[in-house]
């Protein structure tokens, strides 16, 4: 099944061409009643004989072609249908008993193997069952009819061959559908996880663009000299939002605690809050600079937003990282914000805790996250 459709992946001609040889190979076995059906000294038996034969053939071919099309496209088969098919088969087969007496008993081979393949257990052993006694049953009504248990044999081989054959392509059915399952699952994830990348990125960069933009506006009549400064960071982080997303469509981007404590430093001020930051920082695993990075962005992004903060304190352990400031802080603090989500997730594949909420004074707004302690 293509990924991106969603539609099943077209069977290769060759692929077709081999199931058409399977269906067919297994009419060799009806050489004895066709032989018998030529032998007739009568032309009208001769022709219901081959003509019921022939029919009987091009059945069972389209039929097991029709089931094993629905199995490769992972579709269930209409048992009523399959019953219709059935009984289509075994009325071709009674039908060509004018021209291959009790010959005609080797059909019943193809519709016990059909009924396998075809209905659910039960209902294809019962049909199992009656196809091997038939011709047990028809030798003792018919006495002309002789040497007919052979075909009792033949048919529960058969059913016990074709019984083989749909475990294994019930088999294959359902690891094809857990393979495409896992395939989109794999896609879905991905989308969800390029998504949130893009909203971590564009929405503090585009954030810090705007209120750039707007201290750019009030200013330029009052000091240009720094409207202009204001614009030229602007346009700075405008390229470096671009090379952001670029990056990270390519999986090249990196995040480091270093870089976003300096960009956090620049949206601060920006925006007229006051910033506390760490003069140094702790050597951390990449793994942990990176979470740490992440942390920041989305705490000064949401203090920019939506805090009306005057001041904001970002603070680094080697184990915590906090982001804090002294606004009015959320009424009902969500932690299920499109950046928190993706924040959450990146903690959890470190065994971190993400925390929100207000400070600890009951005011402003709170956000750490805490390592484990094996980690710290």
């Amino acid at each position: 099944m293509d990924s991106l459709t969603g539609q099943p992946r077209p069977v290769s001609r060759r692929w077709r061409l081999t199931g058409w040889l399977l269906a067919a190979v297994w009419l060799f076995f009806l050489n004895v009643p066709f032989s018998t059906a030529l032998q007739q000294p009568q032309s009208w038996r001769r022709i219901v004989g081959v003509v019921t034969l022939v029919a009987f053939g091009l059945g069972y071919v389209l039929l097991f072609q029709w089931a094993r099309n629905l199995r490769q496209h992972l579709l269930p088969i209409p048992v009523h249908r399959a019953r219709l098919a059935l009984l289509l088969l075994l009325g071709l087969g009674l039908a060509s008993i004018p021209g291959t007496a009790g010959d005609w008993t080797a059909t019943l081979v193809f519709v016990a193997a059909s009924a396998v393949f075809l209905l659910p257990a039960v209902q294809a052993l019962v049909i199992v069952a009656l196809c091997a006694l038939t011709p047990l049953v028809a030798a003792w009504l018919v006495p002309a009819w002789t040497g007919e248990s052979t075909v009792t044999f033949a048919v529960l081989l058969a059913s016990f061959a074709m019984f083989g054959v749909s475990r294994l392509a019930q088999r294959n059915s359902e690891l094809q559908a857990a393979q495409q399952e896992i395939g989109r699952l794999a896609v879905a994830e991905e989308r969800a996880r390029a998504a949130r990348d893009l909203h971590d990125i564009l929405g503090h960069s585009l954030t810090v663009v705007a209120i750039k933009a707007e201290l750019a506006g009030r200013l330029i009549e009052v000091d240009r000299d720094r409207a202009a400064v204001e614009i030229a960071e602007v346009e700075a982080l405008a390229r470096a939002a671009l090379a952001d997303v670029r990056e990270t469509v390519g999986a090249y981007r990196e995040v480091t605690l270093v870089g976003e404590l300096a960009g956090a430093r620049s949206a601060l001020v920006a925006a007229g809050i006051a910033a506390e930051l760490p003069a140094e920082v702790p050597t951390l695993p990449q793994e942990w600079d990176q979470l740490f990075g992440w942390a920041v962005r989305e705490g000064v992004t949401n203090v920019v937003r939506h805090s009306g903060a005057r001041c904001c304190t970002i603070r680094v352990h080697q184990d915590l990282v906090e982001v804090s400031d002294d606004g009015r802080g959320p009424s009902a603090p969500d932690p299920s914000g499109h950046g928190l989500v993706g924040l959450r997730e990146r903690a959890l594949r470190l065994d971190a805790t993400v925390t929100v909420g207000r400070g600890p004074d009951g005011s402003g707004f709170l956000l750490r996250v805490h390592a484990p302690g094996e980690a710290r």
